[in-house]
């Protein structure tokens, strides 16, 4: 491929990247919490950016409680042992839930829903949603990554006299374990934004911890969402 015949592909997974309203959001939250970490909490440019761009972030999510009420009604794979099915279920609730009374939250910002302390009173409801949706995520993520770890030992006892490595079904299980453990880390890092948004642990979880904490959350969703690079024939 020529210089140019790259530089366009790569050009159109940027795109390709940029047209989903997800990641959109998720640079979005980059930004936000990035200007958090800036601010501490105190007035100025970076705590104006951050409030600003926390609004903009509402418009992209409107209406996007579907997607996890939709997953809360959905059929869930074969062989998932209940607790995790029950887990996964309660995290699509709670999520959906968030979602849904955060579009109140954000009415009430743009000043069509009047009640302002019953709004704050919403927001606050609509946090520990989020905060029990992110535990929930941490949890089926531990059992998903003990399940992977237990399939994994029986592949490689298998493959005793193999390289494993060679073996498509153990390096689809290494795969899995990778993505699954930077979706924990993702999720416990929420749940500690998430404290410090409710401001639970006000002298532990400060403002600026609390926007490192969602920056690097927010560059993890930008990572995973990055799409796959199409693989280059041979010329």
């Amino acid at each position: 491929m020529s210089t140019l015949d790259v530089t366009r592909a790569e050009l159109a997974l940027v795109v390709l990247y940029l047209n989903k309203a997800e990641a959109r959001d998720k640079i979005c939250r980059a930004i936000q919490y990035g200007s958090k970490f800036l601010s501490n909490g105190e007035p100025g440019t970076a705590q104006n950016v951050d409030r600003s761009t926390a609004l903009a972030r509402k418009v992209f999510r409107l209406f996007k409680f579907v997607n996890d009420l939709h997953g809360l009604i959905s059929p869930t794979p074969q062989g998932t042992p209940l607790p995790l099915v029950l887990l996964g279920k309660s995290k699509n609730a709670l999520l959906s839930t968030f979602l849904f009374l955060d579009q109140i939250v954000w009415l009430s910002r743009t000043g069509i829903y009047k009640n302002k302390e019953r709004a704050e009173l919403i927001g606050r409801i609509s946090l520990f949603c989020w905060m029990g949706s992110s535990i929930c995520s941490t949890l089926v993520e531990l059992g998903e990554l003990g399940r992977l770890s237990s399939a994994r030992k029986k592949l490689e006892k298998d493959l005793k006299n193999r390289n494993k490595y060679e073996d498509e079904k153990y390096c689809a299980k290494v795969k899995q374990s990778n993505e699954r453990s930077l979706a924990l880390i993702k999720a416990a890092m929420d749940v500690v934004v998430a404290i410090g948004l409710l401001q639970l642990a006000p002298k532990k979880v400060t403002p600026r911890v609390t926007g490192a904490f969602g920056f690097v959350t927010s560059l993890i969703s930008c990572y995973q969402l990055l799409p796959s690079a199409p693989k280059s024939k041979a010329s």
